[in-house]
């Protein structure tokens, strides 16, 4: 069976359908579709199953996929392993993080490690989504949430607290919070997502989860935006707060219900990659790199 079959397989699953595997391939459509008939002829089976969103492999696809993403790994280390002689560490990092974590916490890491790096090359987008990391558009993903999917190695880089926090100027034109359900009467500044209610999940200290259905006056997944609309007097603002760190330490915003636990979205940060892909020195270096700096 010929090796570059089985990796060519790979790329079609990974991509999800002919006509993306064609253009990450540089092949044409056509080209494509033939080898992969091609591959199912010698083995006789039917190895993907086409349905209305994407390519899907069958149990016999599924087997060779696997032999085919080893064969991949070994020819990315064998590669590697030969450019690294008489070399620095050089390589390409493919990473996706959300956009307030990433620009407000993590640029000046990821400035750092590129200067102790210079031959890594990073491509970073600023998103909040998993599915480039499913369908092989990046190595990395960053993400906030409760729970990571079952299908992806998890690295947990800490907690994350949400605040409630108001400019001065706002805090002196409006009676702040006390309890949580005062939010209610108010404009509140946070992160929406599109066709979704937005709740809020408080606790403090034993007493029961309080669950809040929130309508902000304005919502943004910026977060620069939103601090900007917080600091601007526009309403309360339900923030990470890394978003706020360093207005309220220059007194320029406050925080208020203080005593309470907020949740939105998820309460812990965490690295997601796949688990059965092959990671390039440059992408292991970066891993260990950014979990030492996360938990320190």
């Amino acid at each position: 069976m010929d090796p570059g079959a089985l990796t060519l397989l790979v790329d079609i699953i990974d991509a999800g359908n002919l006509s993306e595997a064609a253009r990450r391939l540089k092949m044409t459509r056509a080209n494509v579709s033939y080898h992969l008939s091609q591959l199912e002829r010698s083995v006789g089976l039917q190895l993907v199953r086409r349905t209305t969103r994407r390519l899907e492999p069958t149990d016999a696809g599924l087997r060779l996929y696997q032999h085919g993403l080893g064969i991949q790994n070994e020819l990315q280390a064998a590669r590697e392993s030969i450019t690294a002689l008489g070399q620095s560490l050089q390589g390409r990092v493919r990473l996706n993080v959300p956009s307030g974590f990433g620009q407000t916490v993590m640029a000046p890491w990821l400035i750092e490690f590129k200067l102790k790096y210079p031959g890594i090359v990073l491509d970073v987008m600023f998103e909040n989504r998993v599915e480039d990391l499913l369908s092989d558009e990046v190595d990395i993903a960053i993400r906030i949430m409760s729970e990571p999917p079952p299908l992806l190695v998890a690295r947990e880089m800490g907690p994350v607290r949400y605040v409630a926090c108001a400019s001065r100027e706002f805090a002196q034109r409006h009676a702040m919070p006390e309890q949580v359900d005062d939010l209610r009467g108010l404009p509140l500044v946070t992160a929406g997502v599109v066709g979704r209610q937005l709740r809020l999940s408080a606790y403090r200290d034993d007493e029961q989860r309080h669950v809040l259905t929130l309508e902000p006056t304005l919502a943004s997944e910026n977060f620069h935006f939103l601090r900007q609309a917080v600091l601007a007097g526009i309403g309360v603002g339900i923030v990470p707060d890394y978003v706020m760190a360093g207005d309220v330490a220059r007194g320029e915003a406050l925080t208020v219900l203080d005593d309470w636990r907020l949740r939105i979205f998820g309460d812990r940060m965490f690295m997601l990659y796949m688990p059965n892909r092959h990671h390039t020195r440059a992408t292991s270096t970066f891993i260990d790199y950014v979990l030492e700096r996360a938990r320190a």
